[in-house]
C-alpha cells in the first residue's frame, strides 16, 4: 500500500498560483500512473489530472486543460500539480491518488476514482474574486 501526503494548498485569488505536491511513502510509485483528483463541498469528486508511471504521457479534465499541468519525480517519489490561473471554480480539496495497478499489469492511464487504489487526505484549494 502506498501513503500518500498532499501539501501545497493555500488561498489566492483569482488569476494566481499554486503548486501541489504528493509526496508518496511505503513503496516507491515508479510504476504507478498517478492522478489528482478534486471535490468541492456537495458535489462528486472529479477528475483533475494524471500521468503515466513515466511521466511521458499526461491526461487532464477539459476544465484545467492549458491552465494545469501534472508532472512527476520518481527519484523523489513525489507528484506535483502546478495550477496556474486559478479561478473560484477552483476551490475544492485536491486530492492525490495512485493507480491500483502498476505497469505493465495496467498500460492505460486511468481517470476514474474507481481506478485508483490509494489516496491521500487532501489539501485545501480556495480561490476567491
Amino acid at each position: 500500500q502506498v501513503q500518500l501526503a498532499e501539501s501545497g494548498g493555500g488561498s489566492v485569488q483569482a488569476g494566481g498560483s499554486l503548486r501541489l505536491s504528493c509526496a508518496a511513502s511505503g513503496r516507491t510509485i515508479s510504476y504507478y500512473a498517478m492522478g489528482w483528483f478534486r471535490q468541492a463541498p456537495g458535489e462528486e469528486r472529479e477528475f483533475v489530472a494524471a500521468i503515466r508511471w513515466s511521466g511521458s504521457s499526461t491526461y487532464y479534465a477539459n476544465s484545467v486543460k492549458g491552465r494545469f499541468t501534472i508532472s512527476r519525480d520518481n527519484s523523489k517519489n513525489t507528484v506535483y500539480l502546478q495550477m496556474n490561473s486559478l479561478k473560484p471554480e477552483d476551490t475544492a480539496t485536491y486530492y492525490c491518488a495512485a493507480d491500483r495497478f502498476t505497469y505493465p499489469t495496467r498500460t492505460v492511464v486511468p481517470t476514474r476514482p474507481g481506478d485508483f487504489g490509494s489516496w491521500g487526505q487532501g489539501t485545501q484549494v480556495t480561490v476567491s474574486s
